[in-house]
């Protein structure tokens, strides 16, 4: 089996878990049949191999961003103008997926970007609360509740075909829930840690140019 085969399997038939926290929702794309398809083509186009990645995990999806393609850290301009794939999912963008595809971009192109990665999230469904985007570990009680799916999502995922040498955390708050994780598992050997794109194209625009150096330095280094 492909990396394709076994990513597009995966996410497909992934249920939405019952979370009872007051306020908090959970986004699932993937009941949406125009998501199946549209990343069942995201993963035959880049993934059709069986080769291993080194994973990037982020936090969960953004309702404007994986929460709503189905593609971690890609919005649905991002997977129309830059992945080539025609998508009827809408025209809002993301901060986050306009820097990982700078990114992707000065790496030498979306093909070789993710012929060496594969993006993804330590929890796989957008959290929602009051409207906004919610992260994981923003409230104890919920993040109690999610640790047994996160270990679950992280499991299933590296079956993709992931290097299991170094992993890449995007956010050191996120990094600081998952090393824990990642020691009681051993999922990985090497955690290294990077800034969060939203956080860069939010705090540190100017230096956007830096950050991406930095990313493509860590990715050419592992």
């Amino acid at each position: 089996m492909t990396f394709s085969i076994r990513a597009t399997k995966y996410f497909c038939n992934l249920k939405t878990p019952i979370i009872k926290a007051p306020g908090v929702d959970l986004l699932n794309p993937y009941k949406k049949e125009d998501v199946k398809i549209t990343v069942s083509s995201f993963f035959k186009k880049f993934y059709p191999d069986d080769n291993e990645r080194i994973f990037v995990f982020g936090i969960n999806p953004g309702r404007f961003g994986g929460g709503l393609t189905g593609i971690a850290f890609t919005d649905p301009v991002a997977l129309r103008e830059n992945c080539g794939i025609e998508n009827n999912l809408g025209y809002r963008k993301e901060l986050s997926s306009k820097f990982i595809y700078l990114v992707a971009e000065k790496y030498g192109g979306v093909e070789k970007f993710l012929s060496k990665v594969f993006l993804t999230a330590l929890f796989p469904f957008a959290i929602i609360k009051d409207g906004k985007n919610y992260n994981y570990y923003d409230d104890k009680l919920l993040l109690a509740r999610l640790i047994p799916a996160i270990v679950r999502n992280v499991k299933s995922q590296i079956d993709f075909g992931a290097r299991r040498d170094f992993v890449i955390l995007l956010g050191k708050k996120n990094a600081e829930f998952f090393i824990p994780i990642n020691k009681k598992y051993k999922f990985f050997k090497n955690v290294f840690v990077l800034e969060h794109p939203r956080y860069i194209m939010q705090y540190k625009l100017r230096l956007s140019s830096t950050y991406i150096k930095k990313y493509i330095n860590t990715i050419n280094s592992l």
